[in-house]
């Protein structure tokens, strides 16, 4: 009896691996498409659970965070929490927000932040929470706008107009944000209809000694150590109704929050992540990804490294550089960092050979029908000589464009497409220019926000770091190939670029407030002709215009095949493999994924478990050091093992977990939570090895890196004290089993 019992016990185990699930997945088509699979993974919800229009459901826990009142997309997802629309989602996600509410005096990114009550709350200007109210298809009346006799302008124009005509029908004059997107490569349309709340406000972050501990150096690692979480909330009217920051807001009272569960997670334990996926591209050929890793991609990585580079030497040594700079900083490491890994892992897993071998199927499949091979026959060659068109102008397109946003440079890009500057001097300079017209264009200058320009600014960073994208710009291009008027300019410092940046930084007008706002009370088009950083300007774009024209030619060439080789793809699939379904690109809308706890094996005789422990914490601590440094409290609360409610069985505190789910940028701050919709954790990473995922999904590789909501809680408990925080949860966890014997 006992081995018999012992055999099925084997078998249900062995049910309950679970594959890396890929796609990202529309929650209203959950039901039709994933909800039978997701059950017998470990799904307890019902589909009206997940998704409701009429009632209260998963998706109203989930928002959308944004900088603008009217978003079109999300830069990170967070989730509702309590009764009183507390709102968790990652330290990185916060952190532009902490950083301007930040000061030498109050350094909330490096000390904290810990509201006791409302009243201690910080508005966060610039984040806005939005609620997705319902989605639904309008594939028929977009493309119901357009015909064959159209060219692809045409088509895009009549497009475009019917989107703008839907959206604002179902805005309700303005109360509502409806967003139209378009999925697989514009083969099809859905809207989103949110509801957008502007008055957000901080409410704790842990010092980024725990929420980016580890820096840049464990960014997208394995095992990951970070306590990546912030805390918000949102506030609404007294009719909780979307309204401007004010004292007389309260809390939104939400229709959905998520209950927290401290049991943990085990191998093969079912995991959904919910959120707003910014953009993959699974869909992308083999020439694109070539274009990327061969060409697009190594350009910003070089020159972001080299700005983040000399940032980081200041940041170090200057606790008001640290604060300035600290979110551009953040945004450039996490781009180079994010392209150096898909460089790699792009080429090592081999994906552009993989789209090859997909390609020359569609291309045999193609051939075989006339009808197909007049309407598919050229895509795929179109796209093979627009990428190559590209390839070709990029780099006079790409270096020039970084030099021209330098400051002091870039001042005159300031304030959009036509700067007040170059309006300036464009007037002057116009010989059909009337005196009313220079008046007014000298009078336009006096509305420049001079200290705007400068805010943040530290000379000895920007200049350093024009001296290195100036150092790469010489290196990559002959000085032949550089305009006329760059090559006067750099013979006047017989070529030397470091040079050059002196002559900018002692020469210009544009590199102080004082002689800018000294320039604009008596402005001269003669003077500015002179001014090396004006030189500078006209000779980048002039260079950026030389290949413009043919670069956005081939990239409309390029949205037009796509959409056309996906349509074939998908005509390809249904035939060849009709069981075979099919999920659109991330695009920053609503998706759910799901998946399992699950470890991994990156090479040869190299495992990495499933979870990671506050131990790894005391292992890479570096006292003073700008990424491993820790707070002592922190330290001595592991050392004691003071963990409190949140250790597991055996005593330790989980830090970081992985799982098997679908995520990309956009997901940061997502819930991940288990079959019964409870929050077990806070997505905030991929790994490494598995960079390739947004192209092609690696199935053995790709994982999810989270936060378990056991060490975001332990934080801010235990370290924090926040225990007022703590108060607003609903925290749930399973009373033990009792131990049965069985009987001889």
């Amino acid at each position: 009896m006992k081995k018999l019992s012992l055999t099925f016990a084997l078998i249900f185990a062995m049910m309950g691996i679970v594959r890396a699930d890929e796609g990202m997945w529309l929650p209203m088509f959950v039901e039709r498409l994933n909800y039978v699979d997701m059950q017998k993974m470990g799904l307890q919800l019902t589909p009206e659970e997940l998704y409701s229009i009429n009632n209260s459901s998963l998706k109203d826990a989930i928002v959308g965070l944004s900088s603008s009142d009217k978003p079109r997309g999300f830069f990170c997802t967070g989730e509702i929490v309590s009764d009183n629309s507390l709102l968790f989602t990652n330290h990185h996600c916060g952190y532009s927000s902490i950083a301007a509410l930040s000061t030498v005096e109050h350094d909330y990114l490096n000390e904290g932040f810990w509201a006791k009550s409302f009243s201690e709350e910080l508005p966060a200007f610039g984040v806005t929470a939005s609620f997705l109210v319902r989605m639904e298809d309008v594939t028929k009346d977009i493309l119901g706008v357009i015909s064959d006799t159209m060219d692809y302008m045409q088509k895009a124009q009549a497009i475009q107009a019917k989107i703008t005509e839907l959206e604002d029908a179902a805005s309700e004059d303005g109360k509502l944000n409806p967003v139209i997107k378009g999925f697989f490569e514009g083969n099809e349309y859905y809207m989103f209809v949110y509801k957008t709340y502007t008055d957000v406000r901080l409410v704790g972050t842990a010092p980024q000694s725990i929420g980016k501990f580890g820096g840049d150096t464990d960014n997208w690692m394995w095992p990951r150590h970070t306590g990546d979480f912030s805390i918000f909330r949102v506030y609404a009217d007294e009719n909780g109704e979307p309204n401007g920051y004010s004292e007389d807001n309260k809390p939104l009272t939400p229709k959905h929050h998520l209950p927290i569960s401290l049991d943990g997670v085990q191998p093969d334990d079912f995991t959904m992540i919910w959120g707003f996926p910014g953009s993959t591209e699974r869909y992308m050929t083999s020439y694109g990804i070539n274009y990327n890793v061969d060409v697009f991609y190594p350009v910003v990585y070089e020159i972001f490294k080299a700005e983040t580079d000399v940032m980081d030497e200041y940041m170090k040594i200057d606790k008001a550089v640290n604060i300035a700079y600290a979110d551009n900083k953040a945004g450039l490491a996490n781009t180079w960092k994010n392209f150096e890994g898909q460089i790699k892992m792009l080429r090592k897993n081999k994906v552009a050979e993989r789209k090859a071998e997909l390609e020359q199927q569609f291309t045999e499949w193609v051939n075989a029908d006339e009808a197909r091979k007049a309407e598919y026959g050229d895509v795929l060659g179109t796209l093979e000589a627009m990428y190559a068109q590209m390839s070709e102008i990029a780099n006079t397109l790409f270096y020039p464009n970084f030099v021209a946003q330098l400051n002091p440079i870039g001042i005159f890009a300031y304030r959009g497409a036509t700067p007040e500057f170059m309006q300036y001097y464009m007037t002057m300079t116009n010989k059909e220019s009337s005196k009313e017209d220079k008046a007014a264009a000298a009078e336009a200058l006096k509305a420049v926000d001079v200290d705007a320009i400068f805010q943040d600014l530290d000379p000895r960073v920007e200049k350093d770091m024009m001296d290195a994208v100036l150092n790469i710009y010489g290196k990559t291009f002959a000085t032949e190939e550089m305009p006329e008027s760059l090559q006067k300019l750099l013979k006047t410092v017989k070529g030397d670029w470091s040079a050059l940046t002196n002559l900018i930084y002692t020469k210009s007008m544009f590199c102080t407030p004082e002689s800018v706002r000294a320039f604009i009370e008596k402005p001269n088009a003669k003077k500015l002709e002179k001014d090396p950083a004006f030189i500078m300007y006209n000779a980048m774009t002039e260079q950026m215009y030389s290949v413009a024209p043919a670069y956005r030619m081939a990239g409309i060439a390029i949205e037009e095949a796509d959409h056309l080789f996906v349509k074939g793809l998908r005509e390809f699939y249904a035939e060849t493999q009709p069981d075979k379904v099919l999920y659109p690109d991330a695009n920053s809308t609503m998706r759910m994924s799901y998946g399992s706890v699950k470890d991994y094996q990156p090479a040869d005789a190299i495992h990495y478990d499933y979870v990671c422990t506050a131990n790894g914490i005391l292992e890479k601590y570096i006292p003073g050091d700008f990424e491993f440094d820790a707070p002592e409290r922190l330290l001595k609360l592991i050392e004691a093992k003071d963990f409190g409610q949140y250790a597991n069985n055996d005593g330790e505190l989980i830090v970081c977990f992985l799982s098997t789910n679908d995520i990309t940028g956009g997901n940061s701050g997502s819930p991940i939570m288990n079959g019964k919709g409870e929050l077990i954790g806070l997505a905030f990473d991929g790994n490494w090895e598995a960079m390739s995922g947004d192209v092609n999904f690696e199935p053995t590789l790709q994982r999810t890196i989270n936060v378990d909501i056991r060490y975001v809680l332990f934080i801010i408990d235990k370290f924090a004290g926040a225990t007022n925080l703590i108060d607003e949860l609903d925290i749930h966890k399973a009373m033990p089993e009792p131990i049965r014997v069985e009987e001889e």
